[in-house]
């Protein structure tokens, strides 16, 4: 064996050589296939989480949200968020706090809208309670709209009707059409 390793050295070293190079080839294409795979389910799929609990300070807005959704769904570039089975709850700093409740809802940084659908309850913290199928909140406009069918109850009246503007600037509320209302 000693005289083989002698004779033949060169030939072997090149040949162990060749053996480290190609197994190390060989992991770095499993370790670049692996990432490779990654980054194209992030990329189309975004990230899900299963039963959270977000909030997100705004002192420059004065307010504070909290949402808790049964699963919710991030885009890869977090500019776009979609939610199901949720609770929203919105505090200002000053004036009463908003809970919404539904089905399914999303959200878009770049429009600053929140779409929200499917038996939405919504109630303040000054006893007023909506119930409605749709509703479009404009952050940057500080609207709430909707074209579905409304039912608005406060301490002395309720209200149902077809569609709802609400300019949270003006604390403005409309009922569009169909109106029907009870005075207690």
């Amino acid at each position: 064996m000693g005289r083989f390793l002698l004779k033949h050295w060169p030939m072997v070293g090149l040949g162990l050589l060749l053996a480290v190079v190609a197994a190390y080839l060989i992991g770095a294409k499993w370790v670049g296939r692996g990432a490779a795979l990654l980054d194209d389910v992030v990329s189309r799929e975004g990230i899900q989480l299963n039963e959270i609990h977000y909030t997100q300070d705004d002192p420059e807005r004065g307010l504070r949200w909290i949402l808790d959704a049964e699963s919710v769904r991030f885009s890869r570039d977090q500019r776009f968020v979609h939610f199901s089975r949720f609770l929203l709850t919105v505090e200002p700093k000053e004036g009463a706090w908003v809970k919404l409740k539904g089905d399914e809802g999303d959200y878009s940084r770049d429009t600053g809208e929140i779409e929200i659908r499917g038996a939405i309850k919504g109630e303040t913290g000054d006893g007023y309670r909506l119930l409605t199928e749709h509703l479009l909140i404009d952050e940057g406009k500080k609207t709430v709209r909707t074209d579905a069918p409304v039912q608005l109850e406060g301490p002395f009246f309720s209200v149902e009707g077809k569609g709802l503007f609400f300019d949270l600037n003006q604390e403005r509320v409309q009922i569009l059409s169909e109106v029907t209302t009870h005075i207690r």
